[in-house]
């Protein structure tokens, strides 16, 4: 699993504009965006499915295991790697209320039906 660089990690961090497309079954064309709130822990990108595991681009996600992202100006090529540590996701949780405090929407993504559907988004390697 590559990592990404400090310079663009810390950039997707400051911003809210992740735009999630996993691949279709195909392995060449993406499903439309989808806007996405993200987090980083440790210097690595999660990202959590509103709607849980039935979230469309969850489901994409998890089967095809990656797909596209735009975030911070850049788009990426990525993995996707569905994440059901609970300790991982307690980190995450807290830095769902860091970066999104006073939010409305911010109790439903810590809740578990979002917890269940949480995927960390890598870069691809280049193979």
């Amino acid at each position: 699993m590559a990592a990404w660089p400090t310079d663009t990690i810390e950039k997707i961090a400051a911003t809210d504009d992740l735009r999630i497309a996993p691949y279709h079954p195909d392995g060449k064309t993406t499903g439309t965006p989808t806007w996405i709130w993200s987090v980083v822990v440790d210097g690595r990108l999660f990202v959590r499915a509103w709607n849980g595991v039935h979230s469309r681009w969850y489901r994409s996600a998890a089967a095809q295991r990656s797909g596209r992202i735009a975030a911070a100006g850049g788009d990426y090529e990525v993995e996707f790697t569905p994440i059901a540590d609970a300790g991982l996701g307690r980190l995450i949780d807290e830095a769902y209320r860091r970066k999104y405090a006073g939010s409305r929407y911010l109790p439903p993504m810590v809740a578990a039906g979002p917890k269940a559907a949480t995927v960390e988004i890598t870069p691809r390697d280049a193979r």
